[in-house]
């Protein structure tokens, strides 16, 4: 399940995240490495430089994403060639984008700075935290207050690439999810068969789960299926008109593939002859799930929406 979030969230931030187009990432590691542009030391200490383009560093996908930097930390950093200080201003930039983001609404709690360093750093922050480092002058003094968590590299990295995974999920709920407008034109035709089934409040404390961002998200799918399902399939010979359903979240009720046909067909109708029309509106077995999920996928790359989607 975890890899399947990875991927999907990778995807994502590839193809979106920046401003001048794709830019193949990977978690950690690439994000680790482009955190800043920067003079830095690898693990034996010899120090390189390393050019990035700086339209793609990770601060600059913040500045497209927020449309402002975050205070206090500019897109492109420059880090001491000591290895002691440049772990301890890393620590620092994290702690600020961590800080940042949580006043934004993200929840990280779970996240603690060291883990999105590189392993190299995180032994470097052991060693200092443990007191078998010295040689720098802030490094007589522990990093915080927090609990130190000593770990071992395997495991280091398994923490640091759910850690990754978590800041990018928060970032995507914090700065792309509220472009969602809140704004819904009603329209008689759909709203008279919703009276039938509950509703869905966008209210701010409705929901421990979804918010209201993604609650707007789950009202539009549902009046935008209910109004097209008649459309789409009012001709269909692999079972009718389907049922009307109660969308209530973004996996189970998505399974069939019914319901992001009906909204890619919302608006483009020239679709539903070539693709929709042949999709199972009752499917009962995994072909048939299989079958409905090739479509929507063929109809996607039909528009060139080509988002590397897996069936």
């Amino acid at each position: 399940f975890f890899q399947k979030i990875l991927t999907a969230v990778r995807s994502w931030f590839t193809l979106f995240g920046w401003s001048k187009g794709q830019n193949p990432i990977s978690i950690p590691h690439s994000l680790r490495r482009d955190v800043c542009i920067a003079q830095f030391t690898i693990a034996q200490e010899k120090n390189f430089k390393r050019k990035v383009d700086k339209d793609k560093a990770f601060y600059e996908m913040i500045l497209h994403l927020n449309g402002q930097p975050i205070p206090g930390l500019a897109a492109s950093q420059s880090l001491p060639s000591d290895p002691v200080e440049r772990m301890f201003q890393l620590h620092w930039q994290h702690s600020e984008l961590l800080s940042f983001l949580r006043s934004q609404g993200a929840h990280l709690s779970h996240v603690m700075p060291e883990f999105l360093l590189t392993p190299e750093d995180y032994k470097i922050w052991t060693e200092v935290n443990t007191g078998l480092r010295v040689g720098s002058m802030r490094s007589s003094g522990t990093l915080s207050d927090s609990p130190i968590f000593i770990l071992e590299h395997r495991t280091f990295e398994t923490m640091s690439k759910r850690a990754w995974t978590d800041v990018l999920l928060q970032i995507y709920k914090v700065f792309v999810l509220p472009r969602v407008s809140s704004r819904t034109v009603p329209d008689p035709s759909s709203l008279e068969s919703l009276h039938s089934m509950p509703g869905i409040k966008s209210e701010p404390l409705c929901s421990n789960v979804y918010s209201r961002y993604e609650r707007s998200v789950l009202i539009w799918l549902n009046k935008q299926y209910e109004k097209y399902r008649k459309i789409v399939w009012k001709d269909s010979q692999r079972g009718g008109i389907p049922p009307m359903r109660w969308i209530v979240n973004f996996d189970q009720d998505l399974l069939d593939g019914l319901v992001l046909a009906a909204q890619i067909a919302a608006y483009c109708p020239y679709l539903i002859p070539t693709h929709f029309i042949k999709m199972y509106t009752n499917p009962r077995t995994q072909e048939q799930l299989l079958h409905n999920s090739l479509i929507v996928v063929k109809a996607l790359h039909s528009i060139n929406l080509n988002i590397d989607i897996k069936v």
